[in-house]
Formats: structure tokens, sequence, C-alpha cells
């Protein structure tokens, strides 16, 4: 991850809600991992999101929502102080999270909505996940995703991006094309949950000025439609 980047806040407002989009951080490990897990229950196994922190070739982008505030519940035990403590170790033990959130509890204050991950390898941008909050989808936030993928990897000066989206998930496979993808392959069976196959799709030079002019107007119309102010990246 660019250390360039660790301060970075994007703040946007649509009509509604008002949102702040900046680099992943530890501590968002266990609302990302939460969000991970609605958007895509049957992935095995999970992605170790601590561990792509770690990664220089990973970089991690979370949206928040200024105006939601995330708490974690509370956590009633026994009042008899001779059981208390078994009553603790017991659900720390058997809690879900535990397993799949990599020990980290999600962070109080910002409410995560949503977050796009990426490698960066030889000049080629890889998109290894992308997922919006159930609650929050329908209102551009995916596309503006999206949008700041793109705009971060051609800043790390990558000449192209890739990514799989699922055969049958017709809705991604249109807002990637409507952004210049095309289909380069398909991995058989690439999905193992269901041996669905996997879209292989690409799109090459995103730096040239053309590509960027047509990621531009898309922006525009991306921002007339939600009412998002601004897109570039604060440092």
């Amino acid at each position: 991850m660019g250390i360039s980047y660790l301060n970075s806040l994007i703040l946007v407002r649509d009509k509604n809600l008002s949102y702040c989009v900046r680099l992943m951080r530890k501590e968002d490990i266990g609302q990302v991992s939460e969000v991970d897990r609605e958007a895509f229950p049957t992935q095995w196994p999970p992605i170790n999101y601590r561990r792509e922190l770690q990664n220089r070739l990973a970089h991690y982008i979370v949206v928040s929502d200024e105006e939601g505030v995330f708490e974690e519940p509370e956590v009633k035990v026994s009042s008899e102080k001779g059981i208390s403590r078994l009553v603790t170790r017991i659900r720390w033990l058997f809690n879900h999270d535990r397993f799949f959130s990599n020990g980290q509890p999600p962070a109080a204050g910002q409410h995560l909505i949503g977050f796009v991950g990426f490698w960066i390898v030889a000049g080629e941008a890889h998109i290894t996940s992308i997922a919006v909050r159930e609650t929050h989808r329908r209102r551009g936030i995916g596309e503006w995703l999206l949008i700041s993928a793109i705009d971060l990897a051609t800043e790390l000066n990558a000449s192209f991006f890739t990514l799989e989206v699922r055969a049958s998930n017709t809705a991604a496979q249109s807002l990637y094309y409507k952004y210049g993808f095309t289909q380069v392959g398909l991995r058989r069976g690439y999905y193992t949950d269901n041996n669905e196959d996997g879209v292989l799709m690409s799109i090459e030079n995103i730096t040239s000025a053309s590509c960027q002019a047509c990621v531009n107007q898309l922006k525009q119309a991306h921002s007339r439609k939600w009412g998002i102010d601004c897109y570039q990246i604060v440092r």
C-alpha cells in the first residue's frame, strides 16, 4: 500500500447522505470482513484482510457513512463473579466473527458500507473484491468504488485492469462494459461453491487520453445522478 495515500480522504455528499472514501485501515478489518461475508457467503476460505493490509501489492478503499454510527453490540455476561470469566471465554471461543474477521472486532464509529480491493503486479491492476452492504445497494456506490479503483490504479501507474465476474452476474458485467472492460476469456468452474464459470474481463491503457476521457465523462454522469461533488483523492 502506497505510503503517500495513508491519510487520503474523499468527502462526498449525495442528496441524502454524507460519505467518506479513504484507504482501508486495520480498524476497518472487522466491518470489511462483515461486508465481505454478506456479499460472498459461500466464499471459502475467507480473505485474511489483516494480511492484505501488510501486502505491498494490495490496495483497499472503503466507503463509510458519516451520518451513520456503528457500535459493537454489547455482550452481556453473568453477574455472578464465579462464572462470568468462564462465560466470556466460551463466548469468545465460539464467536463466529473470531474465525471470519481475523480476530478483529468491527471498529466503533464510522459505519462502513462498501469496499473495493485490488492488487498491482507488473503494471496490471486486478480487482480481488468489490462489495456494498445490501442496505446501501442501488445507490451508485458500487460504480463509485469502481471509479475510485481506476483512479487510484492510474495514479499508481498501472497500465491495465482485469477482474473476474460470475457468468450469471449480468448486472456487474453491464457496469464493467460501461467503463470499457471487454471479455477476454472464460475460466471454467472458477467459483468453487457451485462450479460457475468466471468471465475474465480487462480494460487496457487506463492511463491513455481516450480512456481517461471516457472515465471522466462517466464520472460527470454519475455525479449528476447521485449528487457527488468530488472524486479527487485529497492528501
